[in-house]
């Protein structure tokens, strides 16, 4: 079965066309277009050019400050190139005479792609699958009678690990910009 053109949940533009899945890659395949929608999240959600081409010159040079002509030629690319097209799919708002640069009520559609997992990091679905093992093992070596594990109550030790688990939930939750939470509060 291909995937091809099927657009993920949700995903519209803001004219009600929906973006498929080559124009999300195509987006993404750019560096500098993912350094705008990181450095726009960091910065909630708003930035001028300028500091947007100060910061992905920094990150691409490896240098603070950046060399002029990096900087020169990040800002050029952005204005020309990258933020028009972000904003004609309707993931950002380019205001070319104010030079600010703003997410879109769409770019939330695009973080699924852009979660960055360490190398040696987990995912927050791996955390969530490892809480939850870990307590099923738990309550299974209380039921086989492990010695040290048996005395536990599974009650409470279910208990505990359901505890986690929520806690954990709701600090992802709170933190995640794409969550229901965050979309009731900013309207």
């Amino acid at each position: 079965m291909s995937l091809k053109g099927v657009p993920p949940a949700g995903a519209q533009r803001s004219n009600g066309e929906e973006l498929d899945q080559g124009q999300i890659h195509d987006v993404l395949r750019n560096t500098r277009r993912r350094l705008v929608l990181e450095r726009l999240r960091e910065a909630d959600g708003a930035e001028t050019v300028r500091d947007l081409s100060e910061h992905i010159a920094a990150v691409e040079s490896g240098e603070e400050p950046p060399p002029r002509n990096v900087r020169q030629s990040v800002y050029v690319s952005l204005h020309q190139t990258h933020l028009p097209k972000l904003d004609d799919l309707g993931i950002v708002t380019y205001d070319s005479d104010a030079k600010e640069v703003t997410l879109d009520e769409h770019a939330d559609e695009l973080r699924v792609y852009l979660e960055v997992v360490p190398k040696y990091g987990i995912s927050w679905g791996e955390y969530y699958l490892g809480i939850s093992l870990l307590g099923l093992l738990v309550l299974l070596a209380d039921a086989v009678g492990v010695p040290v594990v048996s005395g536990l109550d599974p009650t409470l030790a279910g208990g505990a690990f359901l505890l986690i688990v929520a806690l954990s939930a709701a600090y992802h939750v709170t933190t995640q910009r794409s969550s229901l939470l965050h979309r009731l509060r900013e309207r």
